[in-house]
């Protein structure tokens, strides 16, 4: 068997000697450019790592595994993988029987341009995979001010840290949501907003579950809209996030989309996976089994 490893921020070729116990494995370093060329791809990271590699990875159709290594690791832990131990179990199943790979949906943002003389917009853009959520508003903001704490405090708690202040100079806006499906077009939100989610996964920030009916191979994405709130009472909110409870508050709306369009009056920076993707307007879907993934 060939396999290939790569390796995020923070990681080395010594992280990978725990898995070179075979001898019949061929080891390279670094992402294959063709499917021929390996049989599985070990990525070693958290989800900022993971989801600049998706496209290529989505082209190659290998088996990954993922070692959760990274300062947020939702993605690994929606695949049963919480750890080193974790993935080295999935991984020792897969060279004896390879019986636990499993297809998982992607979600696909592609930036719009806007309307121009009663035009509709149109896609503007190559699409961009992400794999856990994407969003805008409150989530963007404390997403982009989370990258620029250091490595070890965004793996401890750094999306939490970024929040408690966002949360009361974070002023609503209005938003857009427009589905698209076998029953038309049609507006499901259009509101004042204070956070939009798109999620493929149930959690982000570090186990935050703003969508706690979210799976990862149903074809849908579950969105969850935050519409205008009083400060204090979303920084009550937010610690029942943790275990989805927020779907009980009025200000909270949370439905499925395969396919929707999302527009601000102004562009907005979506965030994917806590990472910057591009402004608003956007298409977001899904891109049904994308990936093969190593499971336990």
């Amino acid at each position: 068997m060939r396999a290939a490893a790569i390796f995020g921020l923070g990681c080395s070729p010594k992280n990978l000697k725990a898995f070179q116990t075979e001898e019949s494995i061929d080891w390279r370093i670094g992402l294959p450019s063709a499917t021929d060329q390996v049989d599985i791809i070990l990525l070693f990271g958290g989800d900022g790592t993971i989801h600049r590699q998706l496209s290529q990875l989505v082209k190659l159709k290998l088996p990954v595994l993922i070692v959760p290594v990274g300062s947020g690791n939702d993605f690994a832990s929606a695949l049963g993988i919480r750890g080193m131990r974790d993935s080295l179990a999935a991984w020792r199943r897969y060279c004896s029987r390879q019986n636990n790979v499993r297809a998982i949906d992607l979600g696909v943002i592609t930036p719009v341009s806007s309307a121009v003389a009663g035009v509709p917009p149109a896609s503007d853009g190559p699409p961009q995979y992400f794999c856990s959520v994407a969003g805008i508003g409150l989530d963007a903001e404390v997403s982009r001010l989370a990258n620029k704490l250091p490595r070890w405090l965004r793996r401890h708690g750094g999306y939490a840290l970024a929040l408690t202040p966002t949360i009361f100079r974070f002023a609503s806006f209005p938003a857009k949501i427009t589905l698209a499906g076998d029953g038309g077009i049609r507006a499901r939100s259009n509101q004042p907003t204070i956070l939009a989610a798109f999620a493929n996964t149930s959690t982000y920030g570090g186990g935050m579950k703003i969508a706690p009916h979210a799976q990862m191979d149903d074809g849908y994405l579950d969105v969850c809209v935050i519409g205008r709130i009083d400060p204090f009472k979303l920084a009550c909110m937010f610690p029942t996030v943790y275990f989805g409870r927020h779907l009980r508050i009025p200000e909270v709306d949370y439905f499925r989309a395969a396919r929707l369009r999302v527009e601000t009056e102004a562009p907005l920076e979506i965030y994917a996976d806590g990472e910057y993707v591009c402004r608003t307007p956007a298409d977001i879907g899904v891109h049904g089994g994308a990936l093969k993934m190593l499971t336990l």
